[in-house]
């Protein structure tokens, strides 16, 4: 799949098939969301790979935006580790980054992903925070979904001129003509 196809036909999948996902394609999901760029290149991201289907299933009760939990085979938890930035307060750019690639990962090897929010909603950051034992030091940002999807949404241009505009806020210029 090609870079923009992947961009443009990606959509947060919320329902799954119970066919397990394998490894070899966790480690690649992984590989991926760890290319991100990342402030002073510190990389201050640490993934917890979900597959317990007790922890999964209870997942919604603590955050319940996430209760495609129950369906799906795995889930990664990305985490923000504070000890390891060179640029305090950028963790959540670089994590963010890394979403987005195991994000386009997921969708390039055919599987279903969606993006949880956990931070900062402080009662989910608790909730993740004690079910996942994260140290003090080391923030849920969000909670990806993973599996072979159960549901195909289709693909939209969200293109929309009136988002842009030209060297000013409020400026505006048709950028396709001259």
């Amino acid at each position: 799949m090609e870079t923009l196809e992947a961009i443009h036909t990606r959509r947060s999948i919320r329902k799954y098939t119970d066919r397990p996902v394998p490894r070899e394609l966790i480690t690649e999901l992984l590989r991926a969301a760890m290319s991100a760029p990342s402030a002073v290149n510190a990389q201050p991201w640490v993934f917890i790979v979900i597959d317990d289907r007790k922890l999964l299933d209870e997942i919604p009760t603590y955050s319940p935006y996430a209760s495609m939990c129950r369906e799906a085979p795995l889930a990664i938890l990305v985490c923000g580790d504070t000890t390891q930035e060179k640029a305090p307060g950028h963790w959540v750019q670089d994590c963010s980054a890394a979403i987005q690639n195991l994000l386009l990962a997921a969708h390039d090897f055919g599987l279903g992903a969606v993006w949880t929010g956990i931070f900062p909603m402080t009662d989910k950051v608790k909730g993740f925070r004690k079910a996942f034992g994260l140290p003090d030091h080391v923030f849920p940002l969000g909670l990806v979904p993973i599996g072979y999807p159960a549901q195909q949404p289709g693909s939209q241009d969200r293109y929309r001129e009136e988002k842009v505009y030209h060297n000013r806020y409020g400026q505006k210029k048709d950028l396709f003509r001259d």
